[in-house]
C-alpha cells in the first residue's frame, strides 16, 4: 500500500474514531450477557474492526490511484526503411 495513502487512511479514521459516539454495551453472546465499553474483550472487537476497514479503505484508495493513472506507453518497436521499388528515371535514350 501506499505509504502517504496509509498513513492518511489511518489519520481520518483516527479522528472519526474520536469523534464518534460508541454505544455503552457492546453484545457479543447468544444469552445476552453485554461487554461493557472500556473493558478488553470489547476493546479488542473495535481495534479489529478499526484496523481491518483501514486495510480495506487503504487498499480501495490505492487501487483507486493505480488505475487512474496512465498505463506506461510501450514504444512500438522501429521498422526499417522501406526499400525503394521504384525503377531507375534514367532512360536509355539511343540516338
Amino acid at each position: 500500500m501506499n505509504p502517504f495513502i496509509e498513513r492518511l487512511v489511518n489519520d481520518k479514521v483516527d479522528a472519526a474514531f474520536k469523534q464518534a459516539q460508541i454505544p455503552k454495551k457492546f453484545f457479543v453472546t447468544e444469552n445476552g450477557r453485554g461487554v461493557v465499553d472500556g473493558g478488553d474483550l470489547y476493546n479488542a472487537v473495535v481495534a479489529d474492526v478499526v484496523s481491518i476497514m483501514k486495510v480495506a479503505i487503504g487498499e480501495i484508495l490505492s487501487e483507486m490511484v493505480s488505475a487512474s493513472q496512465p498505463a506506461p506507453q510501450q514504444s512500438a518497436p522501429k521498422q526499417a526503411a522501406p526499400q525503394s521499388t521504384a525503377k531507375s528515371s534514367k532512360t536509355n535514350i539511343k540516338k
